[in-house]
């Protein structure tokens, strides 16, 4: 039922963002609650839980609409809810390619993917501010998690891409053990 609720939404979403825009075309800067990463995901790679929230872009959704074709579009906004909120696996994203993480679930016998990326931005500043502190106390820059792509995998995408969980276990990936925790993808 849950499932349902959200697939709905995100369908409302994109018929009030981007459904009938010209292919390019530049669309309103708007963004939904997708889902939550569960508890077992987030702290299997190490996600705060302040920044469980994964949300998706109106400019994200256009790029999907825009590149990959209906069916296939058609399926991911059916089942980007479960992707991202139940991977059956997550990878370190490359270096070269936009995102942190990347959340593979296989659905039907196909796998998915989705990259997702912690994006940081200052916080809201209403009114006067000074010394960096807005009038509502905030300091800090707000990070939250933004769907970055996602799309059917074909033949062996992620083959040199490093493990960092498994649904399987719930644990980390004996693999994520020797990933260095510097690495510029990585969330701090």
């Amino acid at each position: 039922m849950l499932n349902n609720m959200k697939r709905g939404h995100l369908k409302i979403f994109f018929k009030e963002y981007i459904e009938g825009t010209p292919e390019k075309a530049v669309v309103a800067d708007q963004k939904m609650l997708l889902c939550r990463l569960t508890l077992a995901v987030a702290q299997g790679i190490e996600i705060h839980d302040s920044i469980r929230g994964v949300y998706v872009t109106s400019r994200c959704l256009k790029h999907l609409f825009d590149k990959k074709p209906a069916e296939e579009f058609l399926f991911i906004i059916d089942h980007l809810h479960e992707i991202a909120r139940y991977p059956d696996k997550i990878y370190l994203n490359k270096e070269a390619k936009r995102g942190c993480f990347c959340f593979v679930k296989i659905i039907n016998g196909v796998e998915y993917f989705c990259s997702l990326e912690i994006k940081k931005t200052p916080p809201a500043i209403y009114g006067e501010a000074g010394l960096g502190i807005s009038e509502y106390g905030e300091e800090k820059e707000i990070e939250e998690i933004q769907v970055a792509t996602a799309f059917r995998m074909r033949k062996k995408y992620i083959k040199n891409y490093t493990l960092l969980w498994d649904w399987g276990d719930g644990n980390p990936h004996r693999s994520a053990l020797d990933t260095p925790k510097e690495s510029t993808n990585a969330p701090q």
